[in-house]
């Protein structure tokens, strides 16, 4: 059966994605049946953008879970009627199957009528004359204004109000629905970053870290990693839907420290009632720390790599090179417990290399590599992102950053078991960045640094470390952009 998304006007490439993995979560999916699968469609003259979406769905549990954990949509519906005039609306309300209707217009029930005008707010008296305007439906059931047993909507769509931002449309579209489930924000409030007791700088959005957790289908019982963890973040949102988790993090200083015994990655679970991690520990994506014999532990992996644009990826050495070697130094017993290693820089391709082969080892078959990679506002395709031939691509959902540049969610699943033939690659292009690395590290200066790229005033005047590469006006060349190609890195 065919319902009514009304999505909320925000994060417009995250509003399919999210209810394509919901649908999956709860047993439904594209190509279950033949001929039959999660199928959009949408009014011709609608905008993409705008937030009005068909989707077929096998029946009213299932659409009910689905907006029950839903942070994008406002709600959904079974339309009763739909039309661009009240003419067209009332005709289509009363050519509906009055065994659909039947049941909900009793007089033993209770309902409430909803009135929304996508765009505009509406008084109170335009709202009640909306209300009293509809005797083309026979209610026969109380009004209860809380906690009613049904709610009807009323929603008008005006073309030409432009303040919606969305191109305006010929006239008028109207629908009247049934609700099915509102969407709930209270979660994003709930863990919102400014309640949050340890927080760094690349604390993850908790509204982005939710639609991540659910990207992976993230449900109780299963083991969610995160390589890049940092204060915990996106362990909260996993966490939250009953995930047990792990983490691993190259600053010793985050995950063993923090700001004190209370005001650390632990109490920040504390803080939300979470069942803690079940471990964290010090380790370097580049130099993983699993056996050899371990693999598919992981039901799904959730990350934000470092890529530049608020701290730069490490990696452990920085020690000199004498003769070619990394210098190798001893450890004193008395300095081993407050040591801290030193690093180098590890670049995005580099990074994402060891994040694909890690996750094509450790992930179980079908589970789901989540992570954000930056690029070019016109690159956000997907021929420019990395590939690995363990892995599927399901969705990407792009976030801008700046007329230039966005970051991309995107959203892996492993449809391949790792094998010998993937790890000698993995391997011999890992030896490949160690022995070139100063020569990697150069070439990626010489492209240009994302943060500098991002952050630069476009018509103010960059300073004297960035007038060369980017000109003195901040614009950036197009030899010194950064490019990040999509190959099996």
């Amino acid at each position: 059966m065919w319902y009514l998304c009304y999505f909320l006007h925000r994060l417009l490439d995250y509003r399919l994605p999210e209810v394509e993995a919901l649908a999956k979560l709860y047993g439904f999916s594209e190509g279950e049946k033949p001929g039959q699968g999660l199928q959009w469609k949408q009014a011709p003259a609608h905008h993409p953008d705008s937030p009005f979406y068909y989707v077929f769905l096998p029946n009213e549990e299932v659409a009910h879970k689905i907006v029950s954990r839903s942070l994008l949509l406002k709600g959904m519906y079974e339309v009763w009627g739909e039309g661009n005039s009240k003419e067209e609306l009332i005709e289509a309300v009363s050519s509906y199957p009055e065994e659909r209707k039947a049941p909900y217009l009793a007089k033993d029930h209770t309902f409430k009528i909803v009135v929304d005008r996508f765009g505009k707010v509406l008084s109170s008296s335009e709202q009640k004359a909306c209300i009293e305007s509809i005797d083309y439906v026979p209610f026969q059931g109380q009004v209860q204004l809380k906690n009613p047993q049904h709610k009807f909507w009323l929603i008008e769509i005006d073309g030409q109000v432009v303040n919606n931002g969305l191109p305006p449309l010929e006239g008028k579209h109207m629908y009247f629905a049934r609700e099915i489930g509102a969407g709930d924000r209270s979660l994003v409030s709930k863990y919102e970053l400014s309640r949050r007791k340890y927080l760094g700088p690349t604390a993850m959005d908790a509204e982005i870290a939710l639609l991540m957790a659910t990207q992976a289908l993230v449900q109780p019982g299963q083991l969610v990693y995160d390589p890049f963890v940092g204060t915990g973040s996106i362990l909260i949102a996993a966490a939250h839907f009953g995930a047990l988790t792990m983490g691993a993090d190259i600053d010793i200083r985050v995950v063993r420290d923090g700001r004190g015994p209370d005001c650390n990655v632990w109490s920040n679970f504390k803080q939300y009632n979470l069942a803690p991690p079940l471990g964290l520990f010090r380790a370097d994506n580049n130099m993983p720390p699993w056996r050899n014999n371990v693999s598919e532990i992981f039901d799904a992996i959730i990350c934000d790599p470092p890529y530049g644009v608020r701290a730069g990826g490490r990696k452990s050495g920085g020690r000199k090179m004498l003769n070619g070697k990394r210098d190798a130094y001893i450890i004193p017993e008395e300095m081993r417990k407050d040591h801290i290693p030193s690093t180098a820089p590890y670049t995005l391709e580099e990074c994402v290399h060891d994040l694909f082969d890690m996750a094509a080892r450790l992930l179980v078959m079908g589970g789901r590599l989540v992570y954000f990679f930056p690029a070019a506002r016109d690159e956000c395709s997907e021929t420019h992102f990395p590939k690995h031939p363990c892995f599927t691509l399901v969705s990407k959902s792009e976030q801008i950053l700046s007329t230039r540049w966005s970051r991309c969610l995107l959203t892996m699943e492993k449809t391949q078991r790792y094998s010998t033939e993937e790890a000698d690659c993995a391997r011999d292009r890992h030896l490949e960045f160690k022995e070139n690395h100063l020569q990697i590290l150069q070439a990626s200066k010489e492209k240009g640094n994302l943060h500098s790229v991002v952050f630069t005033p476009s018509g103010g005047a960059a300073g004297p470390h960035l007038q060369e590469q980017y000109g003195a006006n901040g614009q950036t060349n197009q030899e010194s952009r950064p490019k990040y190609r999509g190959k099996y890195v």
